[in-house]
């Protein structure tokens, strides 16, 4: 579906009826987030966010144990969906581009 919505997108940009600016914001709206594995949650956590476990879990609206089971390579949970789109988020553009 999202394919789908970018596409028309694209043809309604090409009519000029999208601006770059939005488009640019659609496309990045629309694009899967990567994975997710163990060490790449914790970078992201610790160097970017530089949060706690049990502050970050309420940062992303999940429970502690969640995060743990993310950070652990034993637990095999990655974040997915709405949880690995806040990662990216936060991972490219920092906590305050959630805050603000």
């Amino acid at each position: 579906m999202l394919r789908e919505l970018l596409e028309t997108a694209e043809d309604l940009n090409s009519y000029g009826v999208v601006s770059k600016t939005d488009m640019a914001l659609m496309k990045a709206l629309c694009e899967e987030p990567p994975e997710y594995p163990p060490e790449r949650v914790v970078s992201v956590r610790t160097r970017v966010a530089k949060m706690s476990q049990a502050v970050f879990a309420s940062f992303m609206n999940v429970s502690v144990s969640t995060v743990q089971k993310w950070e652990s390579p034993s637990a095999d949970k990655h974040p997915s969906g709405a949880a690995a789109k806040l990662l990216q988020l936060v991972e490219s553009k920092g906590v305050d581009a959630l805050i603000a």
